[in-house]
């Protein structure tokens, strides 16, 4: 193709179409196993993980899967029995926590985000990618030729997981970080909710009411995986899986590895040798830059 023959505007397409395929087909050539391997490297380097003294959890009643949907308060005491206030100083969790009370629950409600709120995002980025951790994964992706510059690979994760887009009447009233990390309410269901913050801040709130688990994975030490039951202030959810424990860092880390190179298929990673499959949805309604898609969702896989 001669480019000198095109329209600068043409140029500007056509360069920008040639530098997503060339993305993409870098990342169509992370194999399996890369993903694996680097997620034991992320899960190594997750030294803001918590510990047995800083974490203490009570998971109470298990019920069968074909169970979930039944919406009875099996467990009559709360999941988080115990939280280190150690632990939730330290930056990566603090600027967690300045984002989750930013949004509104109810879908169809649009999403004011003013520039406080916009600084609290860049800081989590900035904080969580600093890590050891977030920089090993920009090194993995950076290597694959995905990004050329950390400063890129930020500012995409910041229109990858805050770009607001509409999950109904056309309103900008969703993001992946809210879905995911905060949780919403569509059709008098909560919808999303896969943060163990999250959950443990409502519940210390009063506004969070822990039913039972359908699952928990085979980790003996934090980050472990749960199948909850739970009334969110209200609403219900059948099944809201979530990495406990972990770091904010390694949350928004393993999440966008699978969804920058698997998206919207199901993701196997490897914690402490042990399988776990993350599940991710592209948001195919709208896009952002050349063509990339938001997050939809993306949670833990669970039987």
């Amino acid at each position: 193709m001669q480019l000198d023959r095109l329209t600068p505007m043409m140029k500007v397409i056509v360069i920008l179409c040639l530098t997503l395929i060339s993305q993409a087909s870098a990342l169509a050539s992370v194999t399996d196993a890369e993903i694996k391997s680097l997620s034991e490297t992320l899960y190594k380097l997750d030294f803001n993980r918590a510990t047995a003294s800083d974490l203490v959890i009570e998971p109470q009643t298990l019920i069968s899967s074909s169970a979930t949907g039944s919406g009875n308060d099996l467990s009559s005491r709360p999941l988080f029995q115990q939280v280190s206030s150690t632990l939730l100083s330290k930056p990566t969790y603090q600027a967690l926590l300045n984002l989750l009370d930013n949004y509104k629950r109810m879908t169809g409600e649009v999403e004011d985000v003013p520039s406080q709120e916009v600084e609290e995002q860049d800081t989590f980025l900035q904080e969580t990618m600093n890590t050891e951790l977030g920089i090993e994964l920009y090194n993995f992706l950076h290597s694959k030729g995905a990004y050329s510059s950390q400063s890129e690979f930020i500012q995409d994760l910041k229109m990858m997981w805050f770009g607001l887009y509409s999950r109904s009447d056309g309103r900008l009233d969703s993001s992946g970080f809210e879905h995911i990390f905060v949780g919403e309410v569509k059709s008098g269901k909560v919808s999303g909710f896969h943060n163990w913050l999250q959950f443990y801040q409502n519940e210390k709130q009063g506004l969070m009411n822990y039913y039972s688990h359908s699952f928990d994975g085979p980790w003996t030490t934090f980050p472990d995986v749960l199948g909850m039951q739970f009334n969110w202030n209200g609403y219900f959810k059948e099944v809201g899986s979530a990495i406990i424990g972990c770091s904010p860092e390694f949350d928004l880390a393993i999440y966008s590895l699978c969804y920058i190179t698997r998206p919207g298929q199901r993701c196997y990673v490897s914690l402490g040798g042990q399988s776990l499959g993350i599940q991710t949805y592209t948001w195919d309604k709208s896009s952002y830059g050349d063509g990339k898609k938001y997050i939809g969702s993306a949670y833990p896989a669970t039987p």
